[in-house]
């Protein structure tokens, strides 16, 4: 296939080894409904020490790309001297491959690396058939053969500066004006799609997946496919998304915990992957689906910062490459995410 070619360990991809410090391998998950308080949340996470963000991209809410710029910007479209920041990095996970070019996300990944050179992780992943064929009306029979068919596009068009693919989905012939080796990350969920992280990816990112899944499943399919492409000489680091909330009220944190789920229970991918984890999703009455106690009580680290915090350090400890950590609001989101971030910039 034209513009297809091995990838190659490099100084990006070993930006994410073990050996770092505790602080640099753990993110925190921003709110992207809205722009403006996104870019605030993103200056104050960098204030508070925090070194890396995430954000998803939906359908509903603002550009992920455009608030990262708005991030980083000294414009008046800012708003405030405080909403620019300097050294955070920034990560999307993810950005939906099936509504997007890949041209066009190089274009966008471009103008970031122009303003904040180093600082973009970018995630691309399929996304859901609901999401994809519901929502967008895009057709979705393939979606690990289309995202292995986009990040060789994205990657020929930031790495080399150059795209000829010939393929299934694309047909792309373009120049850049410039080159940027930008980490390119693939969302993983199944057991194939760890395996397709591992031959193609700068890295893996997970989303409430059970750590012990990603442990025995996820982990090993990546290490596998890694060992057998010749063009790797080190695995990819997964990146684990993990849910946390500062309170140690059992009952009220299953209870906000059955809440966040219980979206991600409907979705087929997700309900395969907490099945194949020990954790089956039960029908109820229709659409209705009941998410198990135990999944909740196993996705979220619970307790006081000093207890998150040796938590933190102890999956680390496992061989996980990093941590993005998502805050599940308790009592007050405003003061429990305050609370996090410092807790993350203190490690």
């Amino acid at each position: 296939m034209n513009g297809e070619k091995e990838v190659k360990d490099t100084s990006l991809q070993g930006s994410f080894a073990g050996q770092r410090p505790t602080r640099e391998r753990v993110g925190l998950v921003v709110d992207g409904t809205n722009a403006a308080a996104a870019v605030t949340t993103i200056a104050t996470a960098e204030a508070a020490g925090v070194r890396q963000i995430w954000m998803t991209q939906s359908p509903s809410n603002p550009d992920t790309l455009t608030i990262f710029a708005a991030s980083v910007s000294a414009s008046a479209a800012a708003a405030a001297a405080a909403a620019k920041t300097s050294t955070i990095r920034l990560g999307t996970s993810i950005v939906p491959t099936y509504p997007r070019h890949p041209l066009a996300l190089a274009q966008q990944a471009l103008a970031i690396n122009d303003i904040a050179p180093g600082r973009l992780r970018l995630g691309i992943g399929p996304s859901h058939r609901p999401i994809i064929e519901g929502v967008y009306g895009l057709p979705q029979s393939t979606p690990l053969a289309h995202l292995r068919e986009y990040l060789q596009i994205l990657r020929a068009a930031l790495w080399e500066g150059k795209v000829n693919h010939q393929g299934r989905f694309f047909n792309v012939v373009a120049t850049m004006t410039r080159t940027a080796k930008i980490p390119l990350l693939i969302s993983t969920l199944g057991e194939k799609a760890f395996e397709l992280a591992g031959e193609i990816s700068d890295g893996a990112i997970s989303w409430l997946c059970p750590i012990s899944y990603l442990l025995q499943t996820g982990m090993p399919a990546l290490r596998k496919a890694s060992a057998a492409s010749s063009g790797r000489s080190s695995e990819p680091p997964l990146v684990a998304h993990v849910l946390v909330a500062l309170s140690q009220d059992d009952p009220l944190i299953l209870e906000k915990g059955h809440q966040m789920l219980s979206f991600y229970a409907k979705l087929p991918f997700y309900a395969k992957m907490f099945t194949d984890a020990g954790f089956p999703i039960t029908a109820k009455d229709g659409n209705e689906t009941i998410v198990p106690d135990a999944l909740v009580d196993n996705l979220i680290i619970s307790g006081n910062e000093s207890e998150v915090a040796v938590r933190f350090k102890e999956l680390l400890s496992t061989g996980l490459g990093e941590l993005m950590v998502t805050l599940v609001p308790i009592i007050d989101a405003i003061d429990e995410q305050t609370r996090l971030m410092h807790l993350i910039g203190g490690l």
